[in-house]
C-alpha cells in the first residue's frame, strides 16, 4: 500500500512519536509543513513567507494526502490555507477565523446560547478613553481578540489597573494582531472585523470549575468524547494541571454537549477537531462558554493516551483524511491521568534545566512518566513567548494512576528527582 503523506503545521519531536504511535502510522508518512521552531520564540510572524514557505515543501514533496495543526496561530490558520490549495478535507478558512477571533466568535455565541456567556465588548487600546468607552463594572478580564495561551490576558480591579496594562499592551499587542488581521484582509473576511481598530476584548468575569471539552465534527455530527478538568495554582488565574477523566457529573457534562453542539454549527466549523473551554458555576448551576479552539490540545495527547491506550491524535488524523473518526476505546494502562504544569510566578534566567539522566531515573519509579521541558539554559523568562501574564511554564509533567492521590503522590516524588536552578530578579513579582 503506497503510504498517505501528511503534512503537520509546527511539527515537534513529542507530538511526532504521538503520531507514530497510532495504528495509522502504519500507512502514513508524517512531514512539516512547518516546524514548531519556525512558529514560536520567533521575532515576528511574517505571514507571506510562512505561506509560500508551507507550498514550497509540499510542492517539492511532490505529494500530500492532508494537512493538520494541533497548535494556535499560525497552525491553525495555515491548516483551511493549505487545505483549499491542494483541495484537501478540512474546515473553511471563515469558519476557522470565526473561532479565532474572539470578538466575532462571541458575536455569533450570543445568537445560539446568550445565557451561557459573559457581557463583552471590544475596544481600542491606544483610545487614551478606553476605559470609560469599556464602561463594564469591573471586575473584568481584557484580552487580546487574537492570542493563544492567556498571551496579553489581565484581570482589570480599576481605572488605573486597566490604563497600566494598556501600557504593557500596546508594546506588544502587534505581534499577533498584525499577522491576524493580514490573513483577514488577504482573504477577503468581512470588512466590520478584519478592519477593526478594536483589537481588545473586555468581558466579565466567569467562575466554577474550570474543564475543557475535546469534541470533532463531520459533516455537521459533533461529536464530544472527552472532557478535561482545568485545576488551577490554588487561588491563581494559572492552571496547575489538566486532570482526565473530569470529575463533573454526567448531567453536567450533558448539558455542556448540548452548548457546544449549538456553537459548532452555528460558526459553521466542519471536518475539524475542537476544544471548548466551560466554567460550571454549581452555585449558579449554570454551564458557561470561555472559549473555543478549532484543533485538539495538544497538551491532552498524553494523558488520552494514559487513558485509552491512543492519542486523539487519531481523531486529528482520520478527520484530515476524510475518514470518520473511530471511537477511542479504555484500552489504557490507567483510570485517571494529568499533565501537571510546573511554573514559576517571578521572572529570571534559567541557569539549569533537568538532565536526560535525571528523568531516565524517575520513569524508573514512576510508569509512562513524560517530561516535556519548556525552557532552555541561559533563556530569560520574559523572552517567553505565549505565557500568561502571571506565570512562566517551565515543563508539562505527564502522569498516570489509580486515582487523583496517586497522581498527586507521583507527582511529588517526580519534583524531589528534577532540578531547575533560576536566577531571578531581584524583589519583582507578576502578581
Amino acid at each position: 500500500m503506497e503510504k498517505k503523506q501528511i503534512f503537520i503545521v509546527g511539527l515537534d519531536d513529542f507530538n511526532l512519536k504521538k503520531l507514530q504511535n497510532l495504528p495509522e502510522a502504519e500507512y502514513c508518512d508524517f512531514h512539516a509543513a512547518l516546524h514548531i521552531s519556525e512558529m514560536r520564540n520567533v521575532e515576528q510572524y511574517d505571514m507571506e513567507n510562512l505561506i509560500n514557505l508551507c507550498f514550497d515543501r509540499i510542492d517539492k514533496h511532490g505529494k500530500i494526502d492532508a494537512v493538520a495543526s494541533y497548535y494556535d496561530f499560525p497552525g491553525t490558520m495555515l491548516v483551511p490555507i493549505i487545505a483549499e490549495k491542494y483541495n484537501l478535507p478540512g474546515p473553511s478558512l471563515e469558519a476557522m477565523t470565526k473561532c479565532e477571533n474572539k470578538y466575532w466568535s462571541r458575536l455569533e455565541q450570543s445568537k445560539v446560547i446568550p445565557e451561557h456567556i459573559p457581557q463583552f465588548k471590544a475596544f481600542d487600546p491606544f483610545d487614551d478613553n478606553a476605559f470609560e468607552k469599556v464602561g463594564m463594572i469591573t471586575p473584568y478580564w481584557v484580552k487580546p481578540i487574537k492570542s493563544f495561551r492567556s498571551f496579553l490576558a489581565y484581570q482589570i480591579n480599576g481605572e488605573a489597573q486597566f490604563k497600566e496594562n494598556m501600557e504593557e499592551i500596546k508594546k506588544h499587542i502587534d505581534f499577533m494582531a498584525e499577522p491576524f488581521n493580514y490573513l483577514m484582509k488577504q482573504y477577503n473576511m468581512p470588512e466590520e472585523f478584519a478592519n477593526m481598530e478594536e483589537r481588545m476584548i473586555a468581558e466579565s468575569p466567569i467562575t466554577g470549575h474550570q474543564c475543557t471539552v475535546e469534541g470533532y465534527v463531520n459533516n455537521g455530527n459533533v461529536v464530544v468524547y472527552g472532557i478535561v478538568d482545568s485545576i488551577r495554582e490554588g487561588d491563581r488565574s494559572s492552571f496547575g494541571r489538566y486532570e482526565y477523566p473530569s470529575s463533573l457529573p454526567q448531567e453536567i457534562q450533558f448539558r455542556m454537549a448540548d452548548v457546544t453542539r449549538r456553537v459548532v454549527n452555528q460558526l459553521g466549523l466542519d471536518h475539524s477537531p475542537f476544544n471548548i473551554e466551560y466554567f460550571y458555576n454549581p452555585t449558579a448551576d449554570e454551564v458557561y462558554f470561555l472559549e473555543i479552539n478549532p484543533r485538539i490540545s495538544q497538551a491532552h495527547t498524553d494523558i488520552f493516551e494514559k487513558i485509552h491506550g491512543i492519542s486523539h491524535h487519531s481523531i486529528m488524523l482520520n478527520l484530515a483524511l476524510g475518514q470518520k473518526p473511530k471511537t477511542l476505546g479504555n484500552n489504557g494502562e490507567f483510570n485517571k491521568a494529568a499533565n501537571f504544569m510546573l511554573r514559576t510566578f517571578e521572572p529570571g534566567t534559567i541557569k539549569k534545566v533537568p538532565t536526560e539522566s535525571e528523568i531516565k531515573i524517575l520513569k524508573k519509579f514512576i510508569p509512562s512518566l513524560e517530561v516535556k521541558v519548556q525552557v532552555k539554559e541561559g533563556i530569560h523568562l520574559k523572552d517567553l513567548q505565549g505565557q500568561d501574564s502571571y506565570s512562566f511554564e517551565l515543563a508539562n509533567i505527564f502522569i498516570g494512576g489509580r486515582d487523583q492521590n496517586e497522581l498527586v503522590e507521583r507527582y511529588n516524588k517526580c519534583m524531589d528527582g528534577l532540578t531547575f536552578e533560576i536566577d531571578y530578579d531581584e524583589a519583582v513579582q507578576l502578581y
